[in-house]
């Protein structure tokens, strides 16, 4: 068997009618929606999908904010890091602020010194850490 990494976080919303595999994804500034032929079996997989990560991962609650960095990117504007928690914090440029959970204090470092944030980010964080939106 041959595993293949994915990444759904811009997946907001599944439905299945009529044989199609309907989608909603968050394009940023935009909602796409998407219908793909698909059996109604690959709806209720994703749906089992979702409940099994939803109960395996919660992030912590913060009893302090965490302190935040700004950033010279495209892609953010600030970024922050709990080392005893192992939170990443990142404010996108849109206003929307996600917490990324057991990230390495090794990752936090290569990230704040990277030359490019965005680019560190999209290759090396955004789909492999689980995530969440707290703003």
């Amino acid at each position: 068997m041959k595993l293949s990494k994915i990444d759904l976080s811009s997946l907001v919303g599944i439905a299945h009618s009529d044989g199609y595999l309907q989608l909603l994804l968050d394009r940023g500034d935009e909602l796409e929606f998407l219908e793909i032929p698909a059996p109604v079996q690959a709806y209720e997989g994703l749906q089992h999908l979702n409940e099994i990560v939803a109960e395996t991962l919660t992030l912590p609650v913060l009893e302090e904010p965490i302190a935040m960095l700004p950033v010279n990117s495209s892609m953010a504007i600030a970024v922050g890091y709990s080392e005893g928690d192992r939170i990443l914090q990142v404010e996108f440029h849109n206003g929307a602020v996600y917490q990324y959970a057991e990230v390495e204090p090794e990752t936090w470092e290569d990230l704040h010194d990277a030359d490019s944030v965005g680019e560190f980010f999209n290759q090396e964080i955004k789909g492999r850490y689980f995530s969440e939106r707290v703003d």
